[in-house]
């Protein structure tokens, strides 16, 4: 037993091993007994601790730097002569009883502190000093270590003085910090993976929003600014309820995941959307007709037809005819159907079709928007895709409608008749709903998934031919033929709208080049043959170029005058040839007419026989119908090869081949039948057809001639070609009354019935028989 000086240690516990500084002055003593104490009671059990050095600690307080030996004791207590408590005090040195089961604990207590160190993330350090213990007793005493072990359970640990009994109080205790901390790990690992997250998301915005206001941001949230431009969108009640639910979604699920971005992408395409903005309509139709006239040339027809459509649409806007407040829904959908009459213009490429588009918008005060469908092939295109898609978007018809700004736009659907299909759908199946006016005022984009009204827009579609545009899609349109400009048309519009565009992109004012309209027309008639003006328009830029080439470089002085030598130089020589009477000059040719993609156009069609075993060869990429008149035109020269003066037997060994040259280009349309048998006749009979008759019709075995369209398209490419006579349908003369006033003056035209009248119009007489 020895007598020791007795420093307490308020509710603080040091186990032997651990060294600490403590301000005490220890005077000359080598040992003392550190006892911890709370509330003034003290524990019956220390450390003894050897006085390893004497410091001066900050403040000039002395101090010592004490390190544990072993547990000691405490008997009875004593006051030396300075005054300090000394005590009585017998040291208890580990003793490591020899049995398997103290090594089990060890071994045990090794696990569970491993354990812990996992989860709390130890750095190697804990552990390393954990594996350079190897005393039973000393290991347990490490619990003392652990700042989650409280002072009484510290104390109970440093008072229990048999080595087997502390090292399982002290596995027990870590025990319960393994479970403790298993247990908030599950919590924090289910509280990230989604386990209560409306807490955890409450909580976090609490957290944001307080820290909105410390930094005096709470007005420019960004749930806030969605809210404010929600509200002034003029949504309709349905549309503003979604769009609140989507807000609130978004609120709840946060900006910085996938999911808010999707949704902030939805709600800005949402507000994007003019719900309550019009257009304030102008309905006068002379004003229209000004409009019309001071952009385009010519195409009277197109421009009454427009003109008549304002006007309805005035008349019924002034007298409410077919709009009520109370009317229900598909009452109301009627009522809108004069709204709907989609115009259609269906000609040529060049004859201005998307530019009168663009010349009713300004005529009626509304924006203008083009979507050009030439090509796609998905439906996704127009009704938009689904939002469960990666980079989902709207259809054309909800970007539209942000472009123009106005829920009553007028939307130029170009070259709808190219519109595609494939495995992603039907895009003209999707434009049935958009173009019929029962239904388009609910059409439903499917990523907006809200129903939009399109009842008050204007849709104005162009195609180059109708054959292609599905039926039931051509069945909700009103169509408007372009059939292309006459040779006078087409030198008005080179002097009075090409030739100043060209001269201003060319750099010349007006007073620097002058051209006449004798030289216009020889540029349209011997450098173009089309229906429309895009290549009389680049013809001219050509001339224009180099006249500015030339006045540029000093070798012109302005101003210049565009003659015919200039023409010549700047386009070359002549690009289109008047050869009908050329190609007509032998037997066997005839000059047939025909409409095709770019307009009206001239074909001539061959005919030649040689010896053989019969048949008929066909070439020239001829379709289907084609291939049919040709078989007709054949069995009907054959048939009545006694009235054309033909030798019956003459068909026996012969061989015909029938030949549409511009192999290249596919031709095809029940149109060419009279020109094939006027052809195989002419051969037969060795009669020319004459130069200047053209001719459009089919016929049929019996010889009747049967009706077609486009005669207005045919009559401008014979005028073009020149021709004088052109042979058609008796069924289509009501049609000429569409052909222009001037091109009729100059034509003469012969209806017929049969085929009879074609040959006895078209063929050469027969020459004269001289009797000897």
């Amino acid at each position: 037993m020895t007598t020791l000086l007795l420093v307490p240690l308020e509710d603080t516990v040091i186990f032997p091993t651990m060294d600490v500084t403590l301000p005490v002055d220890v005077g000359d003593e080598e040992q003392v007994l550190l006892v911890p104490r709370h509330e003034g009671s003290f524990a019956s059990v220390g450390t003894i601790a050897r006085v390893a050095e004497r410091v001066r600690l900050p403040g000039g307080v002395r101090g010592a730097s004490l390190e544990g030996v072993a547990r000691g004791i405490a008997g009875a207590a004593s006051t030396d002569a300075g005054g300090r408590l000394r005590v009585e005090v017998t040291e208890s040195p580990d003793v490591v009883p020899v049995d398997g089961r103290t090594r089990t604990l060890e071994r045990e207590y090794r696990a569970v502190v491993d354990e812990i160190l996992d989860l709390r993330g130890d750095d190697g350090r804990v552990a390393s000093f954990l594996r350079s213990i190897t005393e039973p007793g000393a290991l347990a005493d490490t619990s003392g270590y652990s700042p989650d072990l409280s002072f009484d359970q510290k104390v109970r640990l440093l008072e229990t003085i048999d080595v087997t009994e502390r090292l399982e109080l002290a596995l027990g205790m870590q025990r319960e910090r393994l479970a403790e901390l298993q247990v908030r790990r599950r919590i924090r690992e289910d509280v990230e993976s989604g386990a209560n997250k409306q807490q955890r998301d409450y909580f976090l915005r609490k957290q944001m929003e307080s820290i909105r206001k410390e930094l005096g941001e709470d007005d420019g949230s960004i749930v806030d600014e969605y809210r404010t431009k929600i509200e002034e969108a003029g949504m309709p009640d349905a549309v503003r309820e979604q769009a609140e639910r989507e807000l609130d979604r978004f609120e709840r699920t946060g900006e910085q995941g996938g999911e808010g971005q999707m949704i902030r992408t939805y709600l800005d395409w949402l507000i994007s959307v003019p719900w309550s903005e019009r257009s304030e309509e102008h309905l006068d139709p002379v004003g229209t007709r000004e409009v019309l006239d001071s952009d385009h040339a010519g195409l009277d027809d197109v421009k009454d037809r427009i003109v008549e459509y304002v006007a309805v649409r005035k008349l019924r806007q002034e007298r409410g005819i077919g709009v009520s407040p109370s009317d229900t829904r598909k009452l109301a959908s009627r009522a809108t159907s004069h709204n709907g009459a989609i115009l259609t213009l269906i000609g040529p490429p060049g004859t201005g079709k998307t530019s009168i588009g663009e010349s009713i918008a300004r005529a009626m005060g509304r924006e203008f928007v083009r979507m050009s469908l030439g090509g796609i092939r998905d439906e996704a295109e127009i009704r938009g895709h689904r939002r469960t898609y990666i980079g989902a978007l709207p259809g054309r018809l909800v970007r539209a409608l942000r472009d123009a700004g106005t829920m009553n736009p007028v939307i130029l659907l170009d070259e709808v008749d190219k519109v595609g299909a494939d495995w992603r759908g039907d895009p003209s199946a999707a434009l049935l709903e958009v173009l019929d006016p029962a239904q388009n005022s609910t059409f439903r984009d499917h990523y907006l998934d809200v129903e939009l009204d399109l009842s008050q827009v204007v849709f104005i579609a162009t195609a180059n031919q109708a054959e292609t545009i599905p039926g039931p899609l051509l069945d909700r349109m009103e169509v408007i033929r372009f059939d292309g400009y006459t040779v006078a048309e087409k030198t008005a519009i080179a002097r009075d709208y090409l030739f100043p565009r060209q001269r201003e992109r060319n750099g010349l004012h007006e007073e620097e080049v002058a051209v006449s309209d004798d030289v216009l027309e020889l540029v349209v008639r011997e450098y173009t043959r089309e229906a429309g003006v895009r290549q009389l328009e680049r013809e001219l830029g050509t001339l224009l170029r180099k006249t500015a080439t030339r006045i540029a470089s000093a070798t012109a002085t302005a101003p210049v005058t565009i003659d015919v030598e200039l023409v010549r130089d700047a386009l070359g020589r002549q690009k289109v040839f008047q050869e009908a009477a050329i190609r007509t000059a032998v037997p066997g040719v005839a000059t047939g007419l025909a409409v095709t993609g770019v307009g009206g156009d001239v074909l001539f069609v061959e005919s030649t026989s040689m010896d053989g075993k019969g048949g008929l060869t066909l070439t020239g990429q001829l379709g289907d119908v084609m291939k049919e008149s040709a078989r007709i035109a054949l069995s009907y020269v054959r048939g009545h090869a006694h009235e054309l003066g033909i030798d019956p037997h003459g068909f026996e060994d012969t061989e015909f081949h029938v030949h549409v040259p511009a192999g290249a280009i596919p031709k095809d349309g029940p149109s060419a039948g009279i020109t094939m048998t006027t052809a195989l006749a002419s051969l037969l009979t060795g009669r020319p057809v004459k130069h200047t008759v053209g001719m459009t019709g089919e016929v049929t075995l019996q010889g009747r001639v049967l009706p077609i369209g486009g005669l207005k398209q045919k009559v401008l490419a014979a005028h073009a070609a020149g021709l004088t006579d052109v042979i058609l349908p008796e069924r289509n003369r009501p049609d000429l009354d569409d052909v222009p006033e001037d091109v009729r003056e100059q034509m003469t035209f012969h209806p017929v019935m049969t085929i009879g009248e074609v040959l006895d119009i078209a063929l050469e007489p027969a020459p004269a028989v001289h009797h000897a």
